[in-house]
């Protein structure tokens, strides 16, 4: 006899809320479970797995949809339908993240030359020739709009 799980069971095994183990059943990420004759849900064990698979994809920085896809190629391979998996996904969302580490260091640049300029007033700042914020680059991208 295969060892069934309730809600509450699931959630603490997982580590996350029995509200957050519902949301992942409605949006599709786990499989909706069996009920038990009171009507309580009934989970398979490999449920507290999905559930640990997708928090710590979501701390890699994926999206609950690329969660989804990762879990389908998953799914799929076992099938032999060959689908993107893990190691095409993961390298687009590395090079999704090195775009952001590039665009938060430029960021991060920007807001140390405005210390090191002495900015304190934005007002000022922004007809000074000596900040180093980039308001032309937002009015151009305003006017683009």
């Amino acid at each position: 006899m295969t060892t069934t799980l309730r809600t509450s069971e699931v959630a603490g095994a997982a580590g996350v809320n029995q509200q957050t183990l519902r949301y992942y059943e409605r949006r599709g990420l786990i499989a909706e479970p069996t009920r038990s004759p009171g009507g309580h849900r009934l989970y398979p064990q490999e449920a507290v797995t999905v559930v640990r698979i997708i928090k710590a994809a979501q701390r890699l920085g994926f999206t609950l949809e690329e969660v989804a896809d990762l879990l389908a190629a998953g799914q799929h391979r076992h099938g032999r339908t060959v689908d993107p998996g893990l190691q095409t996904l993961a390298r687009t969302k590395l090079e999704e993240i090195d775009e952001r580490i590039a665009d938060l260091r430029a960021i991060r640049q920007n807001l140390v030359e405005a210390l090191d300029a002495g900015c304190d007033d934005i007002t000022v700042c922004a007809t000074s020739d000596c900040c180093s914020l980039p308001f032309v680059e937002i009015a151009g991208l305003e006017a683009a709009r």
